[in-house]
């Protein structure tokens, strides 16, 4: 999910007064909610960082080791204030181990966040590679958003009036925003059950959050591809398949590092897609064949390419 999500839901854990155990609390919170992000940087890497995000910063051993980095910090830079004199008089007593805590519950809500969406987590790496998704949230969730920021401000307005059930608010923001997240994945099963192919891919729709885009193989008498459908809560399968993609089974896109074997983006992309297909555009007078994901085969399609080289014995079969 999105930063502003990962903040909110640790201000709305502090919020329910766990805040209050002590000094420092809701910056372990926030910031510890945010911290497997660190992986962000491998950005500077282009296409490559594909295989880089959501791995070992999201892993086992992250969830141990960055909130006892994060709690060590924040407590040394207590110390540090002490020192100079310019620690606030009002700041709580600061404990170690609830910094510790509260950093390593913040740090578990993200991997779990990020579970949710079909751009999928590594959730055992280094143990293990494999990508997990619950295609249950668009990455960037309005709804979320308005749920989780208006109990924190409710929260936050009681608390300065001195209101003595404060806490209400965030409990009742986090009990809603989980019956969100439980709904949305009773609504990603639907969306599944609905087609006669188990293993489509129901991609999460922002905004709309009641609909889902179904990536569905389509089979032909020559051709194989990549298709879209869309499913609505309020009236099941709305249209035919809108083909993104026909090929026959000469070329399959696994298939490309044969051709390129030194090509570390390639490599790097066909990891991180899930469902990977060639389209054929011409741009400033010349064809080029990209290499996409159908996720986002409509948003951020070209954030989401690669130019790749079509073998020439594959390309009479592959397009006509």
């Amino acid at each position: 999910m999105d930063n502003l999500t990962h903040s909110l839901v640790g201000a709305l854990i502090g919020q329910t007064g766990l805040k209050r155990r002590t000094g420092l609390a809701m910056p372990a919170l926030i910031f510890g909610a945010n911290l497997p992000d660190i992986d962000a940087g491998c950005v500077v890497h282009g296409l490559e960082s594909l295989a880089m995000r959501r791995g070992l910063t999201h892993g086992p051993i992250a969830w141990v080791v960055l909130p006892l980095l994060l709690a060590a910090f924040i407590w040394w830079f207590d110390r540090w204030q002490a020192k100079r004199g310019t620690r606030p008089e009002s700041r709580l007593p600061v404990r170690f181990g609830w910094l510790w805590l509260l950093a390593t519950l913040a740090c578990l809500s993200h991997p779990a966040l990020d579970w949710l969406n079909s751009y999928g987590i590594r959730l055992f790496e280094p143990f293990s590679q494999r990508w997990f998704y619950g295609d249950a949230l668009f990455i960037v969730d309005v709804w979320l958003w308005a749920t989780l920021g208006l109990t924190l401000a409710w929260s936050l307005w009681r608390e300065k009036r001195d209101v003595a059930t404060w806490r209400r608010p965030a409990l009742a923001g986090l009990a809603a925003a989980l019956a969100y997240i439980n709904f949305n994945l009773v609504l990603t099963e639907s969306a599944r059950a609905a087609t006669p192919q188990s293993q489509a891919i129901a991609v999460p729709v922002p905004i709309r959050f009641w609909e889902r885009d179904l990536i569905v193989d389509v089979d032909g008498a020559v051709y194989m591809g990549k298709g879209l459908q869309r499913w609505s809560l309020d009236g099941g399968l709305a249209r035919d398949v809108e083909l993104l993609t026909q090929r026959p089974a000469c070329l399959h896109p696994m298939q490309l590092p044969q051709f390129a074997p030194d090509n570390a983006d390639l490599a790097a992309f066909l990891f991180w897609s899930r469902s990977p297909y060639i389209d054929r555009i011409e741009r400033d007078g010349k064809i080029i064949d990209l290499l996409k994901d159908a996720r986002f085969s409509g948003r951020a399609s070209g954030q989401f390419s690669i130019a790749i080289p079509v073998p020439t014995e594959a390309e009479t079969c592959y397009f006509e």
